[in-house]
């Protein structure tokens, strides 16, 4: 298993690394999937999938997280010793350097997505579609699906990390850029809610 981790690392970065680096980063990433669920999959709707996450948006989300820009919510390991005090991203991420920050958006980022399997209101999945096609194709093209975007990944992705994190885009407590500040502010608490459901159907 530690020869796998060293090969798999080694690959995603494109660098050969010591063995201590890679285990390391290893044991980084086994604590991440605590909450994130094996490979950065989730199995929890208020705990959103890592995998596949494109780079440059894993480690700028990171970097926020460690210079407290950007809100940390308390929350309990859902998985391996699920005795051990809550934490929150602010507190995961406090001691990383820029450089491992950037070596675990990369280890993720080789790993797939896997769309969340979840109950959604069809309706509002068409009504959905009609507002991210009109306000948020630009930057989220493919119905919010395309990696290459690095605007992240929403289609397939848990409906309770969505709808608290566009809540936060709309009041203001978490930082964006200007352009999709903007897109944010145009949208109606119901807009909010149908794209949550638009993204969600996406299976």
């Amino acid at each position: 298993m530690k020869s796998f981790y060293c090969t798999a690392i080694s690959l995603a970065l494109g660098m050969f690394v010591t063995a201590s680096s890679a285990d390391e980063l290893a044991a980084i990433t086994e604590d991440c999937n605590g909450c994130h669920g094996d490979d950065g999959v989730s199995q929890w709707t208020d705990v959103p999938t890592i995998a596949g996450m494109p780079e440059y948006v894993h480690a700028d989300s990171l970097y926020f997280f460690r210079d407290n820009e950007r809100p940390c919510n308390d929350s309990e390991y859902r998985q391996g010793d699920t005795s051990r005090p809550a934490t929150n991203m602010c507190k995961a991420v406090s001691d990383l350097s820029d450089d491992t920050i950037d070596e675990i958006a990369a280890y993720y980022f080789e790993l797939p997505f896997v769309a969340a399997q979840q109950e959604f209101d069809a309706a509002l999945a068409t009504a959905g579609k009609v507002v991210h096609e009109e306000q948020c194709d630009m930057c989220h093209s493919d119905g919010g699906s395309n990696p290459d975007d690095e605007a992240g990944i929403l289609a397939g992705q848990w409906m309770g990390y969505l709808d608290a994190s566009l809540t936060q885009y709309k009041s203001g407590d978490r930082e964006q850029p200007k352009k999709m500040q903007e897109a944010v502010d145009a949208l109606t608490d119901d807009d909010i809610k149908a794209l949550v459901h638009y993204y969600a159907s996406q299976q």
